[in-house]
């Protein structure tokens, strides 16, 4: 993370990007679908993530990887219904990590950072 940024910094300027990426790809491929994401608010016309967002700070892999693999399993879920296989849920980081393809061209995997935030102990 860089310095003078912290975690909500991220987050915000996360849900930020890609709700703007959704809304575009929206516009241009599922138009009739974008007006169930409208709101009536003076800062946005359109609502794609919850106001208030759950921050978690991750303090070991094993963790992370749960609540990645949760993720990557939510869109198959018998009431979502939008993928059978997590690789095949387009907006899931899921074919990155199974099948080593980066959709978005912006995906590091965990791993790489795994020493920066504590989850490796150095050895002595």
């Amino acid at each position: 993370m860089q310095e003078g940024h912290d975690e909500r910094d991220m987050q915000r300027d996360f849900l930020k990007y890609t709700a703007q990426q959704i809304k575009f790809d929206l516009i241009a491929n599922h138009p009739k679908v974008l007006p169930f994401f409208r709101v009536q608010e003076k800062s946005r016309q359109y609502r794609f993530w919850q106001s208030k967002p759950y921050i978690s700070t991750m303090y070991k892999k094993e963790v992370f990887e749960q609540k990645l693999n949760y993720i990557h399993q939510n869109p198959l879920q018998e009431k979502w219904q939008l993928a059978s296989q997590p690789e095949d849920y387009h907006y899931s980081s899921a074919r990155f990590y199974l099948q080593n393809i980066d959709d978005w061209g912006f995906l590091t995997h965990y791993q790489t950072h795994s020493e920066e935030v504590g989850w490796e102990k150095k050895k002595k």
